[in-house]
C-alpha cells in the first residue's frame, strides 16, 4: 500500500503514548483527584472512576515520533505540536478543573488553526465551489475560515466521544484513510506523518478499547481533532489535486454529527453546547445495542454496561470505514466526492430517523414536520 516500509517514528509514536498510558494508570493516587471523570452527568454511562487524560498519552506520542523521524517529517509533526498546544491546554484544563468554558474551548481551538497558518503559510484556498473560491482568495476570510473548520471537527471529536473507543477509533481511522491519500498523490511526507500519529492514538486506544480503563478527555480529542483537521488542510494544500471534499467525506461521521445536534437543540431551544443522550450513538446503544442484547444473550450479560459500551464504540467506528474507502475513488472528482458526501448525509440522517421513529423514513420528511416533537425521546 505504501511506497516504503514503515519508519521507526510510527513505532516510537505508539510505545511512548502506550508507556505513558501504563503510567498514568499506575499513578492514579497521585492525581486521581484531578483527572478522574465523574460518574455524574446526563452523558455519563460508566459505573467507575476512569481518569479522563488520555490526551498526554497522544500528546507524548507524537512527541516522540517528532523527535526520531527525519526532518521533513518532522517539521510536520512539530507543527502539529506546537500549533496544537492551545487546544489540548484548554481541553486538559478542563479535564482537570471541570470550569473551563465553551467558548474558551472553542476559542483555543480557532487560535490553534491560525498558529498552524502563521507557522506554515498554509490555509484553506479552495473548497471547488467558484463563488466561495472567491471569498477565499482574501487572505483575511482565508485564514478564518481556516480556523472556523479546524475548530468545528476538533470540537465535532469531542462531541462523538462518548463510548470506549469512538472518538480515537474516528482519529486512527481518518489518519489511516489521509495517509493512503497522502500516499497515493506522492505526498510521502504527509502520509508517514499522519501514521505517526495513528501510532499515537493507537498507543492510547488499546487501554480506551474495550474496556475503558483511560479516557480520552477534552485535551485528548480537542488535539486529535486538531491533528485531523490540520493533515487535511495540508492534504489539500500541499496537493491541488485532491479535492476538499475527500477530507470532509473522510470526517463526515462527527461533521454530520455536530451540525445536526446543533440543529437539534435549537429545536429543542437549548444551548448549541447543551448535553444531551440524544447523540446517535447514545441512541444506537439504548435501542440497538441494548435490545438486541436483551433479546440474545443471558440475564448476566444484559446487565453488563461495558459490553454495552464496548459494542457501540466499535459499531460506531465501523460507520467511518466506508466514507474511507469511497474517498480513495474519487481524490480528484469534486463532482462526485461532493455527492457521496451528500449521500452520507442523508443515510446518516435515515438511520437516525429509523432508530426514533422504528420505521423508514425519508430523512427530508423526517426533518421538516412537527419538528418540535421530533426529539422527545426517553
Amino acid at each position: 500500500m505504501f511506497s516504503t516500509s514503515l519508519p521507526s517514528s510510527v513505532f516510537f509514536a505508539f510505545f511512548a503514548s502506550f508507556a505513558i498510558s501504563v503510567l498514568i494508570l499506575a499513578t492514579i493516587k497521585f492525581h486521581g483527584k484531578y483527572s478522574m471523570d465523574s460518574l455524574h452527568g446526563i452523558q455519563k454511562i460508566h459505573f467507575k472512576p476512569t481518569p479522563r487524560i488520555g490526551g498526554v498519552s497522544l500528546v507524548g506520542g507524537v512527541c516522540a515520533a517528532w523527535f526520531v523521524a527525519k526532518p521533513e517529517r518532522s517539521e510536520i509533526l512539530g507543527v502539529l505540536i506546537i500549533a496544537g498546544l492551545p487546544a489540548f491546554a484548554f481541553g486538559l484544563a478542563e479535564d482537570l478543573t471541570k470550569r473551563v468554558s465553551i467558548f474558551s474551548r472553542l476559542l483555543a481551538t480557532m487560535v490553534s488553526g491560525v498558529i498552524g497558518w502563521k507557522l506554515t503559510g498554509y490555509s484553506i484556498t479552495s473548497v471547488d465551489v467558484t463563488f466561495f473560491d472567491a471569498l477565499l482568495g482574501i487572505t483575511f476570510f482565508s485564514v478564518f475560515f481556516t480556523a472556523f473548520c479546524v475548530s468545528g471537527l476538533s470540537n465535532a471529536v469531542n462531541i462523538i466521544d462518548g463510548f470506549n473507543g469512538l472518538a480515537s477509533g474516528f482519529v486512527l481511522i481518518a489518519l489511516i484513510g489521509l495517509s493512503i491519500v497522502a500516499d497515493l498523490v506522492g505526498d510521502i511526507n504527509l502520509s508517514f506523518a499522519c501514521l505517526a500519529i495513528a501510532g499515537a492514538v493507537l498507543g492510547f486506544f488499546l487501554f480506551n478499547w474495550p474496556f475503558g480503563k483511560i479516557f480520552l478527555g477534552d485535551g485528548g480529542s480537542y488535539f486529535g481533532g486538531f491533528c485531523v483537521a490540520w493533515a487535511s488542510v495540508l492534504l489539500i494544500e500541499r496537493n491541488t489535486v485532491v479535492t476538499t471534499f475527500v477530507p470532509l467525506l473522510i470526517c463526515i461521521h462527527p461533521v454530520v454529527e455536530v451540525l445536526f445536534s446543533i440543529y437539534r437543540r435549537r429545536i429543542r431551544k437549548l444551548s448549541p453546547g447543551h448535553p444531551d443522550r440524544l447523540h446517535l450513538h447514545s441512541l444506537v446503544m439504548r435501542r440497538v445495542v441494548r435490545s438486541t442484547l436483551n433479546r440474545y444473550v443471558s440475564t448476566e450479560l444484559q446487565k453488563n454496561s461495558l459490553l454495552e459500551n464496548s459494542i457501540t464504540g466499535l459499531l460506531m467506528i465501523c460507520l467511518s470505514i466506508p466514507p474511507l474507502l469511497s474517498s480513495l475513488l474519487v481524490i480528484n472528482v469534486p463532482g462526485f466526492a461532493a455527492f457521496l458526501c451528500l449521500s452520507f448525509a442523508m443515510f446518516y440522517l435515515t438511520l437516525y430517523a429509523r432508530i426514533v421513529r422504528f420505521r423508514w423514513c425519508s430523512p427530508i420528511t423526517f426533518l421538516l414536520p412537527k419538528r418540535q416533537v421530533l426529539f422527545q425521546i426517553r
